[in-house]
């Protein structure tokens, strides 16, 4: 098979602009292939995979059985947290040992498939836009967190195609449940870009609770003139309902700390009734079930105050979102559909350490908004009883944005997904359902809105720009986008997890050849330009 070639031999001045060119001043001009790379070329406007034809045939056959077994194509049930480290769930280290027990998503990953090397973009709106497009940020525009007072240029969702909008063509109910952050005017509300209902918060938990916190946020909230202003800049802080066709209505106003404190409450027992009302239909359902928590500003619910361990908020938090995920998990079971049903549970990027202590914990150096391991690398968890075994775990990459090809292959609609653009999703069904699955994914690259930062391959990570925090923990308020020097900074993940001692050229012989991985994968955004919607960084 051939391997992938996907450049010339040069990069020059384009929409990336100086940005491609630091790179051309420490790398020669590409090489027909990398000799490090064993991934196959998919076309010209698809990741590469490394080739497991084995598997890819063991899984097909799986699923075909139970599809004619069921007669039905499965649910599929993505389980999204908001700003979870890594190091949170006891199943990746966290749990008892960091004050907030999280037995329920333990259990899931005791009987599913727990992925060690899960990736996130290093921001909520990017993660949340690339798991619904299957394609980067930098490509559909949505590159950071639309924000109240944002003016958008251009509707980022008109020439996308959402995988609401993809499972819904293809046969299944879809619900949006929970946080959306991908745009709250008209054209850009998911039961406009395809899903069939929606009820949830257009906007992060602290863009609803600033608006009410006299303590955290005195100067806007103890002044009524600047409050106003903020309330005519747009920021829906309400929860809104909505279907397809039919538009929107609030279903419960934000009145008080005390009174949202309970939203995923609401929320939470929206997606189970969802869930046993569907499973008496015909159709397969998705549900994408979106926490608030655990983003800042956290209040404790009543029925979880003071529960964790810690008796941190944000630890009291966690505890909800596990007893939460226990509970829909639960109504799969109660709905007889659990075997037919395929959960993903993840976090949309690591912990924010701005607003610590209300904030998670990651292994990882780093956190939101970073590109190093602590704001990218997320906790993933695959469960479906039958299909998936129970008790594995596997260090291979996957990166959100497979959700997308992922579904659509169970779904029996591959052949939706978009020809006339780069789709940077790979299909891993074989990874997550064949017995003993290995990664199709071979590199995960990162980027920093519209600026390449760094690529992972294989156990390897290599840095050309980084964030860096001028104070302690403010990967956000207080951080820099730099070069990293005269060389790219590589680091070995098996060895320095913490990305705290480059191997380099010293080291590694993989130095130039995983840089033109990188300069391979830029090239792309000459083929396929990125778009520019309004929310340049």
């Amino acid at each position: 098979m051939k391997k992938t070639t996907l450049f010339g031999s040069n990069l020059r001045r384009g929409m990336l602009g100086a940005t491609l060119v630091s790179l051309a001043t420490w790398l020669n001009p590409v090489m027909a292939e990398s000799p490090f790379s064993n991934a196959v070329s998919m076309g010209d406007n698809r990741e590469a995979i490394l080739p497991h034809p084995a598997q890819t045939k063991a899984a097909a056959e799986q699923l075909e059985a139970m599809y004619k077994k069921t007669g039905k194509r499965p649910n599929i049930v993505w389980i999204v947290a908001d700003d979870m480290g890594y190091g949170d769930p006891g199943a990746f280290g966290g749990g008892e040992i960091v004050g907030s027990a999280t037995p329920n998503i333990d259990q899931l990953a005791a009987e599913g498939l727990k992925l060690t090397s899960t990736y996130s973009q290093p921001t909520c709106t990017p993660t949340r836009s690339a798991m619904m497009t299957g394609r980067l940020p930098a490509r559909t525009g949505l590159v950071r967190p639309i924000l109240a007072g944002d003016v958008i240029t251009a509707n980022p969702w008109a020439d996308e195609f959402s995988i609401g909008a993809a499972l819904s063509e293809a046969g299944y109910y879809t619900v949006l449940t929970g946080k959306w952050h991908v745009g709250e005017v008209e054209g850009m509300r998911p039961f406009d870009v395809g899903f069939d209902e929606f009820l949830g918060y257009y906007t992060s938990q602290k863009e609803v609770t600033q608006g009410f916190d006299e303590r955290r946020f005195p100067s806007l909230v103890l002044n009524p003139e600047r409050l106003a202003a903020l309330q005519n800049a747009g920021g829906k802080v309400d929860m809104y309902h909505g279907r397809k066709g039919e538009g929107e209505t609030i279903a419960e106003k934000t009145t008080s700390l005390e009174q949202f404190a309970e939203a995923d409450h609401t929320l939470a027992a929206f997606s189970i009734e969802r869930i046993k009302t569907l499973s008496e239909g015909d159709k397969p359902f998705f549900i994408l079930h979106n926490f608030m928590r655990v983003h800042a500003d956290n209040f404790a619910s009543k029925a979880f105050k003071g529960k964790s361990k810690a008796k941190y908020q944000y630890r009291d938090n966690v505890v909800e979102v596990d007893a939460h995920v226990g509970q829909i998990i639960e109504a799969l079971k109660e709905a007889g559909v659990a075997d037919n049903t395929f959960v993903f549970f993840t976090s949309d990027n690591g912990p924010q350490n701005d607003t610590w202590p209300d904030a998670g914990y990651t292994p990882f150096r780093g956190a939101k908004n970073t590109t190093w391991e602590g704001g990218v690398r997320v906790p993933g968890i695959a469960w479906w009883p039958g299909v998936v075994d129970a008790g594995r775990q596997s260090d291979g990459l996957f990166d959100l944005m497979d959700l997308y090809n992922t579904s659509l292959a169970l779904a029996g609609a591959s052949d939706s997904i978009p020809t006339d653009r780069y789709i940077d999703g790979i299909d891993q069904t074989g990874f997550l359902f064949a017995d003993d699955g290995e990664s199709y994914r071979e590199k995960v690259y990162m980027w920093s809105a519209y600026t390449p930062m760094a690529i992972r391959m294989y156990e390897y990570k290599m840095h050309v720009r980084v964030l860096r925090p001028q104070a302690q923990w403010l990967d956000i308020d207080m951080a820099t986008n730099s070069q990293v020097g005269l060389s790219p900074w590589l680091f070995n993940l098996y060895i320095d997890p913490k990305e705290q001692y480059p191997v380099g050229h010293r080291m590694s012989a993989w130095l130039a050849s995983i840089g033109q991985e990188l300069k391979a994968h830029e090239a792309t955004f000459k083929r396929y330009p990125p778009k520019k919607v309004g929310l340049q960084q």
